[in-house]
C-alpha cells in the first residue's frame, strides 16, 4: 500500500543534470540525484527531460530498461518518489517522451507523454512531432496528493516549434485538482539573441502560469555542456507566480524544498 504523504506538506528535490545518449553516464548522474534526495529526505525527485535515454527516439531499449530497474529499484529501497524523465518504448511498440511517476514504496503510476511535440510549420510539419506517440493528459495520486506531470514545450508552447494550438495544459491540470506540476525540460542551449529571447518565454511562462492555475511549479532541465547556460532556471514556482527557489543556469545542480500546500 501506497505510503500516505502529509496533506499539509510535502518536500521535493529536483536534479539539473547533464543528459546525454550515453546511458550508463545518465544513470550514474540520476543514481547521484537520488543519494542526495535521500540525505535531504526527500519525498520525491524530479529529472530533466530525457535524463535516463538522452534526449532522443534512438537509444538501446534493453540498455535503457535495464537501467530502469536499477533507477527505481534504488529510488523503493530508499522510500523515494520519483518523477523520471525518460524516452521510452512502450508494449504497444510506440515511443513516449515520458515523465514516469513512482510512488515511495516503488509502486508505478503511470506516465505522462510529452504532447506539445516540436516541429516546424512545413506541410506536414518535421521534427520530433514525427518522433514520439503521445497519450491523453492525466493526473497522478502520489502519496493521496493529486499531482501532475508537464514535459518542456508542454508549458510554455514556443510558437516557434508549436504547430498546433496551444490548450494551456498547465490549466488544463489545475482545473483536473493537480496541487503541483513537475515539470522536466531539456532546453535550447547557446549564447545569441534567440537564446535570451527564449528565456524570457519560459520564465514568464512559468510564472504566469503557476498564477493562472494556482499552483506550484517544481522544473528542472539538462545540463549537458556543462559550461552552457540553460534556458531557465531549475526550481520552484510558488501558486502567486513568485520564484521560491532558483539554481544557477550551469553546471550540475541539485535543490530540495520542503512546499507547503
Amino acid at each position: 500500500m501506497a505510503e500516505m504523504i502529509s496533506r499539509e506538506r510535502i518536500t521535493v528535490a529536483g536534479a539539473q543534470l547533464p543528459v546525454t545518449e550515453n546511458v550508463q553516464a545518465n544513470t550514474e548522474a540520476i543514481l547521484r540525484a537520488i543519494d542526495f534526495a535521500v540525505d535531504e529526505e526527500a519525498d520525491i525527485l524530479l529529472t530533466p527531460e530525457g535524463s535516463l535515454s538522452g534526449y532522443t527516439p534512438h537509444f538501446d531499449a534493453d540498455l535503457v530498461k535495464n537501467a530502469l530497474v536499477e533507477i527505481t529499484a534504488r529510488a523503493a529501497e530508499a522510500r523515494l518518489g520519483l518523477a523520471l524523465g525518460t524516452c521510452y518504448i512502450e508494449d504497444d511498440g510506440k515511443c513516449y517522451n515520458q515523465l514516469r511517476f513512482y510512488e515511495r514504496d516503488g509502486v508505478y503510476l503511470g506516465f505522462h507523454s510529452k504532447i506539445l511535440l516540436c516541429g516546424d510549420y512545413q506541410e506536414p510539419p518535421g521534427g520530433e512531432i514525427n518522433d514520439y506517440a503521445t497519450k491523453p493528459l492525466r493526473t497522478f495520486e502520489f502519496g493521496g496528493l493529486t499531482v501532475g506531470g508537464l514535459i518542456c514545450n508542454d508549458l510554455w508552447a514556443n510558437p516557434v516549434c508549436t504547430p498546433m494550438p496551444d490548450p494551456h495544459l498547465s490549466q488544463q491540470l489545475s482545473k483536473m485538482g493537480a496541487r503541483i506540476i513537475f515539470h522536466a525540460f531539456n532546453g535550447g542551449r547557446g549564447k545569441n539573441i534567440y537564446r535570451d529571447m527564449v528565456n524570457s518565454l519560459h520564465e514568464s511562462n512559468l510564472q504566469l502560469r503557476a498564477r493562472a492555475g494556482q499552483v506550484w511549479i517544481v522544473t528542472v532541465d539538462n545540463c549537458h555542456p556543462l559550461d552552457t547556460p540553460g534556458s531557465a532556471p531549475s526550481g520552484i514556482i510558488d501558486p502567486t507566480g513568485k520564484r521560491a527557489l532558483a539554481v544557477p543556469l550551469t553546471g550540475e545542480q541539485f535543490f530540495v524544498h520542503s512546499i507547503s500546500l
